[in-house]
């Protein structure tokens, strides 16, 4: 039995800091090398293995067993989930529905900056509670280049509006799982989001519209500005406040489309802004049953994401439930009952297998209705739809399949809380620093979830000892790490695959980073001010 060490030379801040090695060398990689983000991804998790195996004494049966965990959990469920997302999206295309789906956006407005607000915030914000795990940012990004936006910029904007609801995607998963781990009452931490993270929200839609058009953009668009982000917000905000998590995104993202296209009926901005100058494409117009029929694949993929995230369906593959047999879990050899937490707690981690009741399967439901229901799409064109997915999406997954191994290598070693412990160290001014922790465990991990696994547990802690909020500070946690979401590994690959800018990352990159480390510093100083106010 190995015992994790989150101090193993004998000086915190040493250690935390070279736990960071890797980070920084995927950082440096990246942005300053320019290397493929496969390559940037291959080198840091070298570098992750060699500080695991010589600084942190880990076993090489714990990294390897840690690195099995990343891989299959790469492949099952977030590869799943992706590539069957984004199946969803070209069979759309392919059966002709997705040119009366742009059609219908283009129709609100020819504006750019409109369609931004429409697609990457609202549409977006949809997306994301209905099924996370990038899904917004590759369909979103994917449906501005459609629209006539040049690729990195389709990605980047797509990556920063995703700020305002990847806390709560997947029916509000980050959220739950952020309770269930600390011991707070879910809806106590979901109002904590409201103080903490809704006035970011507020911000993000004159942000996207300021990056595409500057303060002029602004001052032209600001009615539509001001009402998607107060409908927006204030669902959100209402929801979280009233109901938890659950429906956050949901209800948000339906209002402020709902709400930008009654806005469209009545005033469109004086000067109609497209990018580079060009002309704004043709729009088809298109009956309200066609639009509706175009739009149905996501109205499928709502509806099957809701059964999948009721408890009665939950509860058929719970231990003892009828359909308990279809979900399979293997123990990982290396790290289960072989390796120790500094708390002294003996790690079980385990794989989980679901076929049946995973996001994904929800995912491929709303593909195969989308079949059955085009008749002028055959089956052999189906096939090939797949198989282009997989095509132009292997390089992203392994990219995602490297990142997460070496986070979870980090993770199993000590590394992870031995960084965030050395932030905690600072005393009174935690709270300040306290969404860095959750930004630098969605860096590590691409998930809001995982962080709040990681990283809430810390919070609390640290909140007990300072006589602060414990809500307040795991909703900082999550709060941070909803900005790291802007510039993580994964969401950058998938961003890329989307537009097709596989190999070119770190143009993404590159574009993204000032604003996710400008939310961050907001975040901070937000909630050092919430926390000594309530504290």
């Amino acid at each position: 039995m190995w015992t994790e060490s989150t101090d193993p030379l004998g000086a915190l801040w040493l250690s935390a800091i070279v736990a960071a090695v890797p980070i920084l060398v995927f950082l440096i990689c990246l942005v300053v090398l320019k290397l493929r983000g496969i390559w940037a991804g291959l080198i840091a998790l070298a570098a992750q293995v060699i500080v695991a195996l010589w600084v942190f004494g880990m076993p090489a049966s714990a990294v390897a067993g840690a690195g099995l965990l990343g891989l299959l959990t790469a492949l099952w469920p977030i590869a799943y989930i992706i590539v069957m997302a984004v199946w969803l999206y070209k069979v759309a295309v392919a059966s002709g529905r997705f040119d009366v789906v742009r059609s219908s956006i283009a129709g609100i407005s020819p504006d750019q900056r409109i369609q931004v607000l429409l697609i990457s915030f609202a549409f977006g914000g949809f997306l994301e509670g209905a099924a996370g795990f990038g899904v917004p940012i590759a369909i979103c990004a994917a449906l501005l280049v459609q629209l006539g936006f040049r690729p990195v910029k389709a990605a980047m904007i797509s990556l920063v509006a995703n700020a305002g609801a990847g806390a709560y995607g997947a029916i509000g998963i980050p959220v739950i799982v952020g309770a269930q781990v600390s011991g707070i009452d879910v809806l106590d931490l979901s109002r904590a989001m409201v103080l903490i993270l809704q006035p970011l929200t507020l911000l993000i839609p004159f942000l996207l519209v300021a990056i595409l058009d500057g303060w002029k953009g602004l001052r032209e668009t600001w009615p539509a500005t001001l009402v998607v982000t107060l409908v927006f917000s204030g669902i959100q905000a209402g929801v979280l406040w009233f109901l938890g998590p659950e429906l956050a995104d949901l209800g948000a993202g339906l209002g402020a489309m709902v709400a930008l296209f009654v806005l469209g009926r009545v005033w469109q901005p004086r000067r109609i802004f497209r990018e580079g100058g060009g002309e704004a494409p043709a729009v088809e117009r298109h009956t309200v049953r066609e639009v509706a029929v175009a739009w149905s694949p996501f109205y499928v993929l709502t509806a099957a994401i809701l059964v999948w995230s009721l408890p009665a369906f939950k509860a058929l593959f719970a231990p003892g439930g009828p359909l308990a047999w279809a979900v399979v879990t293997v123990p990982v050899p290396g790290l289960t009952g072989a390796v120790q937490t500094a708390a002294g707690d003996t790690v079980t981690a385990a794989w989980t297998f679901t076929p049946l009741n995973a996001t994904g399967t929800a995912i491929l439901v709303a593909v195969l209705v989308t079949f059955w229901t085009t008749p002028r799409l055959k089956a052999r064109r189906l096939g090939e739809t797949f198989t282009a997915t997989v095509r132009e999406l292997w390089q992203a997954l392994a990219l995602i399949a490297v990142i997460l191994m070496l986070a979870n290598i980090a993770n199993y070693s000590g590394g992870s809380a031995s960084m965030g412990s050395a932030l905690a160290a600072v005393g009174p001014i935690f709270p300040l620093i306290a969404p860095i922790i959750g930004w630098i465990g969605v860096f590590l991990t691409g998930s809001v979830v995982n962080n709040n696994t990681l990283f809430a547990p810390l919070q609390v802690a640290t909140a007990d000892k300072l006589g602060l909020d414990p809500a307040v500070l795991v909703a900082g946690n999550t709060a941070g790490g909803t900005t790291a979401k802007v510039i993580s590994p994964q969401s950058i690959a998938i961003a890329a695959g989307a537009v097709g800018l596989v190999g070119r990352e770190s143009e993404i990159l590159r574009a993204a980073i000032g604003y996710s480390l400008a939310m961050l510093a907001f975040q901070c100083v937000w909630t050092w001010f919430i926390a000594g106010l309530l504290g």
